[in-house]
């Protein structure tokens, strides 16, 4: 089918830098690998260790080691290491200054050190270099047990570097009550931002999802509630959303909901505090772990599909920025197990899929028909 295999399991994460050069980091046997690629993946180099100590690395669902490149060619590597005790661990971060030659000591991004839910880390680069790192942490659910008092879910908290990874200031919490289950979408924004949106826990158990801007460290736009599907479910969805801001601001989601028991990727235009415009139906049964890119007019989504002939990866793409959606299209499948798949664009903006099964890793050509 199409795309290119590559070896892994589906604990991958890629990236283009700005010559086209594919990056592709790994978790294998307790340690993170890089490898990169100058042919679209059909060749990769000889891997490098991020971790020279091996400890276990959270592989599971939407908790994966992230990639991203700085502005002056840095390679930046986040992860969550997991702890004793189950569901908790710590978010850690590496860099290399050197062409992904060597790798930085591991350093915790956050000051608490309690053995609690600190995962499912997410990690943007701003238009200045800087690093953004949020996280679901667990520690104001503890404290309010401890008191006696209830809390809904998990918070998010965040932590900034602005010295390209050297160091990270202490974190901050974004917003109190997220689920506890589900990735954390980042965007670059315009005027030097990151966006931010994930799946909140609102009163009596609603999983819609809530978006703010933050601009060097700061809150700029607070937390305001910018999906309104009123998906009700006293479980884990385990199904992040995604988000890319376009150039001119415009706020490009696509989540997923199964109110009345009918699973729905959507796509919307968020105005936070507001229901999304331009909501549409992505995709219906099946259909799961969305991903959208932007770049102009263009807008790409891709998603997984489960039917009866195994695992599609499956491609909508937008010309007139997102009013209109082509129908879907099928651009690579798999017998095996797959993971999120994740759109990228390189220095010329075409649109790529990553995408890590059991069978390998691909990188697929949103151009791509399958075969």
């Amino acid at each position: 089918m199409g795309g290119h295999s590559m070896e892994s399991g589906v604990a991958t994460s890629a990236a283009f830098g700005p010559d086209g050069q594919l990056w592709v980091v790994s978790a294998k046997g307790g340690h993170l690998v890089l490898r990169h690629s100058n042919d679209l993946g059909r060749t990769l180099s000889a891997p490098v260790m991020v971790n020279a100590k091996a400890a276990p690395i959270f592989t599971m669902g939407e908790d994966k080691p992230k990639i991203a490149l700085g502005k002056g060619g840095e390679i930046y590597i986040s992860w969550t290491e997991s702890l004793p005790k189950p569901y908790t661990g710590y978010v850690f971060f590496s860099r290399s200054v050197d062409g992904g030659k060597h790798f930085s000591k591991p350093v915790k991004v956050h000051r608490d050190g309690a053995e609690i839910t600190h995962r499912l880390d997410a990690m943007q680069v701003d238009a200045k270099g800087s690093i953004l790192i949020a996280w679901i942490d667990r520690r104001d659910f503890e404290a309010a047990r401890s008191q006696g008092k209830d809390y809904l879910g998990t918070a998010v908290y965040y932590a900034w570097s602005n010295d390209h990874g050297k160091s990270f200031g202490p974190e901050h919490k974004l917003v109190d009550h997220s689920c506890d289950c589900c990735r954390i979408a980042l965007s670059e924004a315009p005027n030097d931002g990151v966006a931010a949106f994930w799946r909140a826990d609102y009163p009596g158990n609603i999983r819609d999802h809530t978006y703010a801007l933050l601009r060097g460290g700061a809150i700029v736009d607070e937390p305001a509630r910018a999906t309104y599907t009123q998906w009700h479910v006293e479980a884990c969805p385990h199904q992040g959303p995604g988000l890319a801001v376009g150039a001119d601001g415009v706020r490009h989601a696509v989540w997923f909901s199964a109110k009345d028991d009918a699973p729905t990727i959507w796509y919307g235009q968020l105005e936070p505090g507001q229901p999304p415009r331009h909501l549409q139906q992505v995709a219906q049964l099946g259909a799961a772990h969305a991903d959208i890119a932007v770049a102009g007019r263009q807008v790409w989504i891709a998603w997984n599909q489960v039917g009866a002939e195994g695992m599609k990866l499956m491609m909508r793409e937008s010309s007139d920025g997102g009013v209109h959606f082509d129908a879907a299209r099928e651009i690579a499948r798999t017998d095996a197990a797959a993971g999120s798949p994740q759109l990228l664009l390189n220095a010329k903006n075409q649109a790529f899929v990553a995408w890590d099964t059991t069978g390998g890793f691909r990188l697929v050509p949103a151009a791509e028909s399958a075969r």
